[in-house]
């Protein structure tokens, strides 16, 4: 595996058949992705459905990924919230147990008509969950918050002092180079992409979280290997393997849906979605199963 490249997953947060929250499955869930070569999970965000769960839940999470990682992982909390307050309080609970670092979306019901908005709105959660770093997750195809996220990175250094990057879920790669001109050394660019990682390797992107990464870890991870070792037909070879993974959790319903579904597959039931999200019944679970086991490049199942 490759130790210098920091690959991050988003999990799943798993449920009991009643929707409610198992956290005992986190234990395993821990173990999986160390056993694939993850160095870091992005707790209770879009993959793991944060905004659909309550506060309480929120936090019951987060402590027990610090609790059975047990300092094995870099953990990044996503307490972004439409409530300024709730997300705040988010970021004192993780500022409270000390972990790798805090963030958060921009508000996307009522939407920030400026850059400084949205950085007027993020900066009490970062003083929260201050001294951790703060990471502002930009998510446009979701948010539909389309400020330039070099611009937040710009105004977030400066005003900002706990400032540590942002999660940059966007195809736009002007926007991208950009974000890395503005963050150089002192600020973090986490890829969020992985059906375009190898596009930004040459940019200089060390540092990915992606929702795939449940169960495609090692297959991004000797993407960069081969990268690294100049064999830019192999890490190509790689790339478009995990499109088509991408492709088919598409097909069957999208990285959150059927993302989830896709880890039973691996020895991992993690239960259902949550409203409005529909749950997937076992012929849709067949399908999609029968897809995935014709692409190479899933995560190993523990022994």
């Amino acid at each position: 595996m490759n130790n210098s490249f920091e690959l991050v997953a988003a999990p799943h947060t798993p449920c009991y058949p009643d929707g409610s929250v198992s956290l005992s499955m986190i234990d395993r869930q821990c173990e999986f992705l160390l056993h694939n070569g993850v160095t870091g999970v992005f707790v209770c965000g879009t993959t793991g459905e944060g905004l659909s769960f309550t506060t309480a839940e929120r936090m019951a999470v987060l402590e027990r990924w610090l609790k059975v990682s047990a300092g094995r992982l870099k953990i990044i909390a996503h307490v972004g919230h439409n409530c300024q307050r709730e997300a705040m309080e988010l970021a004192a609970h993780a500022k409270g147990l000390n972990i790798g670092g805090v963030a958060a979306i921009a508000p996307h019901f009522v939407k920030p008509a400026k850059v400084n908005d949205l950085v007027d709105f993020l900066r009490p959660i970062a003083e929260a969950c201050a001294p951790l770093p703060f990471l502002y997750y930009d998510i446009p195809s979701l948010t539909n918050v389309t400020h330039s996220a070099a611009d937040v990175i710009r105004l977030g250094l400066h005003l900002i002092p706990n400032f540590g990057g942002i999660k940059f879920t966007n195809i736009n790669a002007v926007v991208l180079q950009e974000c890395l001109s503005e963050a150089g050394t002192k600020a973090a660019v986490y890829f969020g992409v992985e059906e375009m990682l190898l596009a930004t390797l040459p940019l200089g992107i060390r540092q990915a979280v992606g929702s795939t990464f449940n169960y495609t870890s090692r297959l991004h991870l000797q993407i960069v290997e081969a990268f690294d070792r100049g064999n830019l037909a192999q890490a190509a070879l790689l790339q478009r393997r995990s499109v088509q993974i991408v492709r088919i959790i598409e097909k069957h319903g999208g990285p959150i849906r059927a993302g989830k579904a896709a880890m039973s597959l691996l020895g991992l039931d993690l239960g259902p979605v949550r409203p409005p999200l529909a749950i997937m019944t076992p012929g849709e679970i067949e399908a999609l199963h029968a897809d995935l086991r014709t692409v190479p490049g899933l995560n190993q199942p523990l022994s």
